[in-house]
């Protein structure tokens, strides 16, 4: 008998990687309260309890009003303050080489500083949950250490830092990576790569994965989830605003997006993937009916993981 997702339960999927849903952009300027409701409602019909909301890399002052009017947007709706846990800025603080840099525009993405930091977790109004950047952009991981010493999850993504400097940063605070498989070139080093230097350090580091089976095809995430463990890994959604609602064609901040049949995004050249439109209980079922994974398995990934780690002082 095929087994189905498992069913909703308090609080629900947990999704660390939201940047809009049901037609809603959380990175469009033009954001507004009916307009987060809506998502939030969509999202908690899907079966979703609680997502980190995501504010992707753009200039410094656009991001600090993005992430502003969302902390306003949020506190003025009951639901959007019950389903938003927080948010998730990814950049701007990532390495800006081809491939690494996926999605995020070169022209925005900047090394750490001291200063840009605080005046992104000023904007957020105290609802900064995790923070995505790359290791070796950031000088003596100065931001890596404030970040965690004000309770930020630290997250490494659009990166490649070298093994020591992996290790330095865990050392530092770093407990999480964002999307791995993704946010890196399609060609690298046969074995001195990315993926290999983090799946080595997964008993220092939670893993964070797409489960569409294009982000990353569903046999090689077998192969990290075997290699990592599935207590030490997450499922996220990665997705945007045409999560829900199907191919066509989309926004994600300054992007124009298509979304084929296969529910994945990407720039209008097909050049790269821009996010995804898959939902939480279509990657649960991915991970059920074609990865053949246990139901208890997947609520770890899709619930208990991400919740456990939510709940870190």
């Amino acid at each position: 008998m095929t087994q189905q997702p498992p069913e909703r339960a308090d609080p629900g999927y947990v999704d660390l990687q939201v940047n809009g849903y049901g037609g809603i952009d959380f990175n469009s300027d033009a954001l507004t309260d009916e307009g987060l409701h809506d998502a939030c409602k969509r999202l908690r019909a899907d079966g979703v309890g609680r997502i980190l909301a995501t504010v992707i890399t753009e200039e410094l002052p656009v991001m600090c009003h993005r992430l502003s009017r969302l902390a306003a947007l949020r506190d003025n709706d009951e639901l959007a303050c019950d389903v938003i846990a927080g948010f998730h800025i990814e950049g701007p603080f990532i390495n800006e080489s081809p491939g690494y840099r996926g999605a995020h525009p070169v022209d925005a993405i900047r090394p750490t500083d001291m200063d840009a930091a605080k005046r992104l977790l000023d904007a957020a109004s105290g609802l900064a949950r995790l923070v995505t950047l790359a290791p070796e952009r950031d000088q003596g991981l100065q931001v890596t250490r404030y970040l965690a010493r004000h309770g930020v999850i630290v997250a490494a993504g659009h990166c490649d830092p070298a093994m020591d400097e992996l290790s330095a940063a865990c050392d530092a605070g770093l407990t999480l990576f964002t999307h791995l498989g993704n946010g890196c070139p399609m060609q690298m080093h046969r074995h001195d790569n990315i993926i290999q230097r983090v799946l080595s350090m997964a008993d220092r580091l939670m893993l964070c994965f797409i489960a569409d089976g294009v982000h990353v095809p569903l046999f090689a995430l077998t192969n990290y989830l075997r290699c990592a463990g599935i207590d030490r890994c997450i499922v996220v959604t990665d997705a945007i605003a045409a999560a829900g609602l199907g191919p066509g064609q989309y926004r994600l901040s300054r992007w124009k997006i298509t979304v084929g049949d296969d529910l994945a995004a990407r720039a209008p050249d097909g050049s790269h993937l821009v996010g995804s439109a898959m939902t939480m209980p279509q990657n649960a079922a991915n991970l059920l009916t074609k990865m053949g994974l246990r139901a208890a398995d997947v609520k770890r990934l899709l619930v208990d993981n991400p919740a456990r780690l939510l709940r870190r002082p």
